[in-house]
């Protein structure tokens, strides 16, 4: 009775709000922007305490509770909502990923690697980066590394050498394979979901820089993490006893999974032909494979990262609000004064400051609060194409993906998964393969991390600054 009397006084009072313009405006501005700095700053301190999932769950929650957003504008706008694209994408992804995991594939391709590095520790060193790349790339990097960190505790721990340097390199390796095409780092999914890009623009435009900085990176492996790796010849000679083909479990299995992947790949690369939505191609591997497998889907559902997903799911609900009290819009306008209008000015802007930023905050947050201002940005830009879209005489897509506002996204997706590099809280798999590794009882510290991780941020950044500016810019 006394919380029903509470609850409508609370009602009262926020409708009386509302009818005084500017408290109402002033209100929902800052009481949204309050909620989303607060989760900011509980996620990047307060992780240890309450779980990433939890702080973004309760913000979603004090947005609808405060009418920031509305239920119906969350779970069913594409402005203000819940990005149904990327959600149903990642479970999608993470069923073919756990089906194929049960079958030993994983455990084949490392066996293999330290076979084709002949036992040689740098060797594996290099092989395990590029094999967590390539896997990055085509998969997720949140997935390759789940997989392949165990793997590499298991090698290490037969080799009798420490993992860490291995870790660290993989995690980087990892958030720079992922840069190269739609599905392999979150940030570029979410991208991809807000401007309609396909599979192929992400290859075409970020994978021959990813290559360039691979080959570097190699180089790099070899003088920053390959000191004192030693292995004596007995150890090396009995991991290279072992078969690579007795780590598979089942072979049906792997060759239903394979064939399954191989399917949802070739969707994704054709889609935009297809006119199907990457999370369709998904969701439609992943039914097929259950459906192949024949069994109770019980367990490959229950180990879906369920965690992940509903951080998105709570993150959409906080963005999408403050898009709505116009947060997003007051920052479009400020970044313009800065870069002047000027699309080179603000390529590299949104590069060098989403690298920073996104060492420094997860940069799945970011890239979500990014997405919108850059659209704001686009109707600043080109206010004419605004209008026609306005009038409907356009499609949206001719603004959000004006031949001009290309090379800021391609930035935007280049900052933001490189500068997860930075620190081990700027990207999800680096989290993950932090928190395995003290799982293995070898602790990386913040420092030990960012001692590896910023300079190899910045000289990928770097890169990427010369990238934009000799491909976008130059005549």
């Amino acid at each position: 009775m006394f919380l029903s009397a509470l609850m409508n006084l609370w009602s009262m009072a926020v409708e009386a709000a509302r009818d005084v313009q500017w408290f109402a405006h002033t209100y929902e501005f800052w009481i949204a922007t309050g909620i989303f700095l607060a989760m900011y700053v509980a996620i990047v301190f307060y992780e240890k305490k309450l779980h990433k999932t939890i702080i973004a769950l309760l913000g979603a929650g004090a947005m609808l509770l405060l009418h920031i957003t509305e239920q119906d504008q969350s779970f069913y706008t594409h402005d203000y909502g819940v990005d149904w694209n990327v959600i149903f994408l990642l479970i999608g992804m993470m069923v073919i990923i756990n089906v194929l995991k049960e079958t030993g594939f994983f455990e084949y391709v490392a066996v293999w690697s330290v076979q084709v590095a002949r036992g040689n520790p740098v060797g594996i060193l290099i092989v395990l980066n590029w094999a967590t790349a390539v896997f990055s790339a085509f998969l997720d990097n949140v997935t390759t590394v789940l997989l392949m960190a165990p793997v590499t505790i298991a090698i290490c721990r037969d080799l009798k050498i420490n993992p860490v340097p291995f870790l660290i390199s993989e995690a980087l390796a990892s958030n720079i394979g992922g840069t190269a095409t739609l599905i392999g780092d979150p940030p570029n999914i979410m991208i991809a979901s807000r401007t309609g890009l396909s599979f192929m623009d992400f290859i075409y435009n970020l994978a021959p820089v990813v290559l360039v900085i691979m080959l570097l990176y190699t180089l790099i492996l070899r003088a920053l993490f390959a000191r004192g790796i030693r292995v004596s010849e007995a150890d090396r000679m009995r991991v290279m006893a072992m078969n690579p083909r007795d780590q598979i479990k089942d072979w049906v299995l792997l060759r239903k999974s394979l064939f399954v992947l191989g399917l949802v790949i070739i969707g994704f690369a054709l889609h935009g032909l297809l006119h199907y939505q990457p999370a369709t191609v998904a969701l439609a591997g992943a039914a097929l494979l259950l459906a192949l497998r024949r069994h109770n889907p019980h367990h490959t559902l229950a180990e879906v990262e369920w965690n992940t997903i509903f951080f998105f799911i709570g993150l959409f609900i906080v963005i999408g609000g403050i898009v709505k009290v116009g947060l997003i819009k007051l920052l479009a306008e400020q970044a313009l004064l800065l870069t002047e209008g000027d699309l080179f000015k603000t390529s590299l802007l949104v590069l060098w400051v989403s690298a920073v930023l996104s060492a420094f905050v997860d940069n799945i947050p970011y890239v979500a609060t990014m997405n919108p201002l850059i659209i704001e940005m686009a109707q600043s830009l080109f206010p004419d194409v605004a209008a026609r879209v306005q009038a409907g005489e356009l499609p949206a897509s001719a603004l959000i993906r004006h031949p001009d506002l290309l090379p800021v996204w391609w930035s935007l997706a280049l900052g933001a998964c490189l500068g997860g590099n930075g620190t081990y809280i700027g990207a999800s798999a680096n989290v993950i393969v932090v928190g395995l590794a003290e799982r293995a009882r070898h602790k990386i510290t913040f420092v030990e991390f960012f001692k590896y991780g910023f300079p190899i941020m910045i000289g990928t950044i770097v890169i990427a600054h010369l990238y934009v500016w000799l491909r976008y810019y130059t005549p």
